[in-house]
């Protein structure tokens, strides 16, 4: 399949996903999401593919998080429809049957902190930086990242990360 805003090959039997959005930090949209979880389900269907690495185009972000041009604007039925689409296939990654791993380089916030712990496991640079900044936007995290958070780092510390909206270093997320 052709796909504008992914990039996906396969090779000894693992699939690499790789985010290809650079100029917006691979700000997560509509159209990458749709794409993400087409190649989720192949990687599902494809006995040949034994565990998937997902990365994030360019040198400075995974994923910076959502696109926030495509955020609706003041319409609460309209947002909350838009996240439950967007959790329902940050689901599907994290119920795949087959390892996946987040390799995180750069920033990653928001959206992409919410892929990345739907991720089976999660392997960060040194230079990366992770956080849900959505507070400070005026809403939660909206793809499943509070109940995400709250399993991978405890009560406390997922409070801090979701209330504060300061964004941790791969040292600290360690």
């Amino acid at each position: 399949m052709g796909w504008n805003n992914i990039i996906f090959k396969k090779e000894n039997k693992i699939g690499f996903v790789t985010l290809n959005r650079p100029e917006v930090y691979n700000a997560l949209n509509a159209a990458l999401l749709g794409e993400l979880e087409e190649v989720v389900e192949e990687v599902k269907k494809d006995p040949d593919i034994g565990v998937v690495i997902i990365t994030g185009a360019g040198e400075k972000a995974f994923v910076s998080g959502a696109d926030i041009s495509e955020i609706p604007a003041s319409n609460a039925i309209l947002a909350w429809a838009t996240s439950r689409d967007h959790q329902s296939i940050l689901n599907q990654l994290e119920r795949l049957g087959k390892p996946s791993i987040a390799a995180i380089n750069g920033y990653c916030l928001g959206g992409g902190l919410e892929l990345a712990m739907a991720c089976t496991l999660r392997i960060a640079s040194e230079n990366a930086k992770l956080g849900l900044p959505e507070l400070g936007l005026g809403f939660v995290p909206g793809f499943g990242g509070t109940q995400r958070l709250t399993r991978l780092v405890g009560r406390g510390k997922a409070f801090e990360m979701i209330l504060t909206a300061k964004p941790i270093d791969a040292a600290e997320a360690f």
